[in-house]
């Protein structure tokens, strides 16, 4: 036994000392000069994973048998943009809920729950603007039963009274705090000033509107909306790609398609450049958005912009904007930028941030200078290069999963996309000069035409820093516009006469 030990004691020795040779061989004098071999990635093409299924409906399956666990998820093409969902209010929403929530023909919603609850499985459903979706996850073992559970659920759902009246109060709940919080308020009146007050994505629920919503209403939503021709699956897991195809064609061969998907109606409001201020007199601290419209997903400039808006803001602690608006002059504890990509109309450039009260207007000047310089300066390129290696180095995070894959290759369906983006990303990342970054900031950021908006205690914003008197947010006004938002009644939603 001793001289075993004595063996086993020198063999660690004699290892000890070759790992410490080895390191000191690689031992550089700086991290920055650590070198690394490049990462060799090839994405998957969707198109292989794509199965065309009964009457019009597209399944995405990802096999992953690490864990004896299933995942299915349905995205919907409806919402509250189509026509059943703007005649009724709020109709949209409530059948999403409720779709899960109110049980199925044969099982009251307490009975659903507690099966579900037995297969220890989860089960969801809902409605946004441009798309719905569905999902359960549950084990192997217990797929055929939650499959089964899954589409009574979608196309037999039971629109339960009595949970109905319980998501109207809950929602009428939250309708009630609408004007508590700065940073609802500011995506609200965001969301106005861009796409205006008649658009399907800015309308806001009121109390009767609600009151109104009734079980024939969610069963006439439920009809228009929910049928094969609107369904793209996407399934993970531990499954057999055939037999999951299998399952589901004869599921929905009986189930006929419907009308084809409305088109999603783009807004016809033109933001207007201004200074749009809301009172709020119970906090310390403004909230602040400003910019315009911005482009769509199609656009051809998307990766240039993309790079430019990481420099500009986007980057986090690397941009300019969270720079020198936190680090250098300590007016924030959070500022930065998004340039949004719309699928069906523009979507939005928008810096933001929260200081207080009294640095508002320093802070907007700030963010209007850093704007106009990546439109007049090159930038550097160590930005380049650090803003480039951040997309394509976090390229390989989409595909870390099986469920990711599927759920990505689902969104791309919805959205009509080719899967040829997702091979040359990076490419088309690595390609972006600084001449790029220059021209698309010249050409989509508008410092002239920016809509700045304010949300905080007015009269202590308009005051401004006695230390820095010179910067009056009044004076920063595009085209001298200021004007003042007021709340509305938050159960009604009508504003009140300025």
């Amino acid at each position: 036994m001793r001289r075993s030990t004595h063996i086993l004691t020198g063999a660690l020795a004699i290892a000890t000392l070759a790992s410490t040779a080895v390191a000191q061989q690689e031992r550089v004098a700086h991290p920055r000069d650590l070198a690394f071999p490049g990462l060799e990635f090839e994405p998957p093409n969707g198109d292989e994973y794509r199965h065309e299924l009964a009457n019009g409906a597209v399944a995405y399956v990802v096999e992953d048998h690490d864990l004896p666990l299933v995942n299915i998820g349905l995205t919907i093409r409806a919402g509250s943009y189509t026509s059943a969902g703007q005649a009724t209010p709020g109709v949209s929403g409530l059948t999403g809920s409720q779709i899960r929530s109110g049980g199925t023909a044969s099982l009251a919603p307490s009975d659903f729950d507690e099966e579900l609850d037995f297969l220890a499985a989860s089960m969801g459903s809902g409605f946004g603007g441009t798309s719905g979706s569905a999902s359960f996850n549950c084990l192997t073992k217990d797929v055929d039963r939650c499959t089964e559970l899954f589409f009574e659920m979608l196309r037999e759902p039971r629109f339960d009274e009595e949970r109905l009246n319980l998501a109207k109060d809950q929602t009428r709940q939250g309708m009630e705090r609408r004007n508590d919080s700065t940073g609802q308020i500011e995506g609200r009146e965001w969301n106005r000033l861009m796409y205006g007050t008649d658009h399907f994505s800015t309308r806001s629920l009121s109390a009767d509107e609600l009151d109104s919503v009734g079980p024939d209403d969610l069963r006439e939503f439920h009809a228009a909306a929910m049928h094969p021709g609107n369904f793209i699956f996407a399934v993970s897991g531990d499954v057999d790609t055939d037999t999951v195809v299998a399952a589901l064609n004869a599921r929905l061969a009986e189930w006929p398609a419907g009308a084809a998907a409305e088109s999603v109606p783009a807004p016809e409001h033109t933001p207007q450049p201004g200074l749009y201020l809301v009172h709020k007199e119970d906090v310390n601290q403004g909230r602040v958005s400003l910019g315009h419209l911005g482009a769509q997903l199609d656009n051809p400039d998307r990766f240039a912009l993309q790079i430019m808006n990481d420099i500009l803001g986007g980057g986090g602690f690397t941009s300019r904007i969270m720079s020198r608006v936190r680090s250098d002059e300590g007016l924030a504890y959070s500022a930065g930028s998004g340039f949004g990509f719309g699928v069906h109309y523009d979507g939005t450039f928008r810096a933001f941030f929260q200081s207080r009260s009294e640095a508002v207007a320093r802070a907007i000047a700030i963010v209007v200078e850093e704007i106009e310089r990546i439109r007049t300066e090159p930038v550097s390129d160590e930005e380049l290069a650090t803003s480039k290696a951040s997309f394509i180095e976090s390229f390989t995070l989409n595909f870390a999963s099986a469920g990711q894959r599927a759920g990505l290759f689902a969104s791309f369906e919805l959205q009509g996309r080719d899967f040829d983006y997702l091979r040359t990303y990076r490419d088309k990342v690595a390609a972006v000069t600084a001449e790029d970054v220059m021209r698309v900031a010249q050409e989509y950021l508008h410092p002239d035409r920016l809509v700045i908006l304010a949300v905080g205690n007015v009269d202590d914003m308009l005051a401004g820093d006695p230390d820095h008197a010179d910067i009056q947010l009044a004076a920063l006004a595009p085209e001298g516009r200021v004007e003042r938002i007021p709340l509305p009644d938050p159960l009604t939603m009508e504003y009140p006469e300025q």
